[in-house]
């Protein structure tokens, strides 16, 4: 053990005596495969196409909507 640091506090040991490591990993196969399936979603090109996509949607919604406020108001 190392000498305290402050009355009552003492550092943590950090090896394990048996050598073992207690961390605990995910697989790495598991993580690799999401990765992958995410990056085709998030890549630039999807991005641009989301983009003017949203953009034509917003549009078309306001063109309909001065259109349906001219029929009404008899224009």
């Amino acid at each position: 053990m190392a000498a305290p640091l402050k009355p009552g506090k003492q550092t943590v040991q950090l090896n394990a005596p048996n050598g073992a490591s207690r961390i605990r990993r995910d697989p790495v196969g598991v993580k690799v495969q999401q990765l992958s399936r995410d990056a085709w979603w998030e890549s630039r090109e999807w991005e641009v196409r989301l983009a003017v996509g949203g953009i034509l949607f917003f549009a078309i919604a306001i063109s309909a909507l001065v259109i349906d406020l001219g029929h009404l108001f008899g224009m």
